[in-house]
Parts: C-alpha cells; structure tokens; sequence
C-alpha cells in the first residue's frame, strides 16, 4: 500500500477529521505513534480514548510516563481513557459494528459539551482474528465511521499489527481508511530520505529526494534489511527527484540476492530511469520488476 502524499501523515500532522491506519512491524514503531498521538491530543486539550488488546492497559500509560506525561492526573480529571477492548469494542460479548459506531458519535458529543476541543481515538485491532462473534463485519465497521471524523471535531488511529494480519487484509484495511500513518524513516537528512510503508500488504520503501554519492551506502544498507523481509520487496520512486548509476546497481544487486520466487519491484520509476536500466540491460534479471506507472504485475 504505497500511497502517494495526500494520504500519508506524520503522526504529528494528524488533525481533527482525519480516520488513518496504522500498519507497523515492531513494538518500538507502535509505542512511538500511540505516545505522539495521545500526547499531542492531551496538549491541544482533546479527550482521548484508547482501546487496548495486545497490550495492556498499564503498558499504555507506562509508555506516557517514560515520555515526560503525568496520564494518571488526566485519567482522573476523565480526559484519558485507557479502556480493553472487552470494555469497548466487545462490550456486549460480541462485535456490533452499528453498536459500536453509535457509540463513538457518543463519545464525540459528549466530549465536545464536557468542553474538550475534540476527540481523539486509538484502536488495537488485533483482537478482530480472534474467535469473536461479529469480528467478520470490521471492514465494514471501519467504512462507516468514516463518516464518524470527517469534518467533524474527532480523529482516529486504528491500529494493525502486520506480523499479524494476511498482507491482503492489510491491503483492504489500507483502501478503507482515507489515509495512512507516515512510519519512522529509516534514514533521513536534507537531500533523502528511505520510509519503510506497505503495498499490497507487502511491507515496502519510499524513496524521497535524491540517491547521489552520499546516499547510496545508505540506500543500500535499508535495502539489506528489506532481504530479511517476507515476500517479494516494493520501493516507491514516485517522489525520487534523482538516482545515479550507483544507486540503480545497488536495486539491481539486491534483486540478484533474492532467493527463487521473491521479486523487487520498483514502481513509479521515471521513465528515463527505466529506460537507463534497461539500455544496460538489468531490466532481464527475472528478479526484478520495473513498472513506470506504477501498476506493476
């Protein structure tokens, strides 16, 4: 699910009306997005709900506590909540999804007459593969409380843990939400930057800016690490301003590393780029894949 910029936030940048996902592949990219979020909803004087699951509770507020934040002081005043999803979601026993979206039109009300200046919501989502009754109407849960942000006072962050979902549910969860959490970059200074993202489900990297002498080492390092991924490995060109030769050698060997079956697949390549590749003739590799249009096979 590369996605193009109007789709991407920084957890930073989230603002009222906006419904994202949330993919990641490790603790320490969950914490750093649940912490931003709920602190900055705390700051701009929102209320925040959090539904936990594979966490617990405590776990939450222990992240805020490390981050410098008293939350048991805004548990209290009632403008944190940290709830389990047995609380929340599943309040009833089962999963009602027309329950659930009445609920947080709810909470917006009554936020906003409490005198909060909006609501904010993060949402752990693992517990829909769970044996749950109701779990099967998420996807269309989380189409319907779109309604519930936009243009209104409220924001939400629904969280998928992408060591657990099937890359095709994160792919249909991605094409519900109407944007996407902008993860860590891998590496970033003034000239590129390399963000990890998805594409089908399938996890990816973004490159943005340049790839020159002083960037090659590092493209080539977050490249290495893509190895290790399951499944075939997506970069993004769409915001790629330049890449020399060394850089396009580097995609190139990285795909002659690939074992029997994985592809790189590099979408959005300027056409230009394409056509270097393939007058050098690294285009025949079967293990990679150059799409211009981004619409790859």
């Amino acid at each position: 699910m590369i996605t193009d910029d109007s789709r991407e936030r920084q957890v930073h940048d989230v603002g009222q009306g906006d419904h994202l996902c949330l993919a990641f592949v490790d603790d320490a990219e969950q914490r750093r997005v649940v912490t931003s979020y709920v602190s900055a909803g705390l700051a701009r004087g929102e209320r925040v709900l959090y539904f936990a699951d594979r966490n617990a509770p405590a776990t939450v507020l222990g992240w805020l506590r490390t981050a410098g934040l008293e939350p048991d002081r805004a548990v209290a005043r009632g403008q944190l909540q940290v709830d389990t999803v047995e609380d929340s979601y599943l309040a009833t026993g089962r999963f009602d999804p027309e329950t659930m979206v009445n609920t947080l039109r709810r909470h917006v009300s009554d936020s906003l007459a409490a005198g909060y200046a909006g609501l904010r919501i993060s949402g752990e989502m693992s517990w829909s593969l769970r044996d749950v009754p109701g779990a099967e109407h998420v996807h269309e849960y989380e189409t319907e409380i779109n309604a519930v942000f936009a243009g209104n006072r409220a924001s939400a962050i629904c969280q998928y843990d992408a060591r657990r979902f099937a890359p095709s549910e994160l792919d249909a969860f991605d094409r519900i939400h109407p944007a996407t959490v902008e993860l860590s970059p891998l590496y970033q200074d003034s000239i590129l930057s390399i963000v990890p993202a998805f594409r089908r489900g399938e996890r990816a990297l973004r490159l943005i800016g340049s790839v020159d002498y002083r960037g090659t080492g590092h493209l080539t390092a977050a490249l290495e690490q893509a190895l290790h991924w399951s499944g075939d490995v997506w970069a993004d060109m769409s915001a790629l301003e330049f890449i020399d030769l060394a850089g396009l050698r580097a995609l190139v060997h990285t795909a002659e590393q690939l074992p029997n079956g994985r592809r790189l697949r590099i979408v959005h390549l300027a056409p230009m780029l394409a056509k270097v590749i393939s007058t050098v003739g690294w285009d025949e590799h079967p293990a990679l894949v150059i799409d211009t249009q981004g619409v790859s096979a």
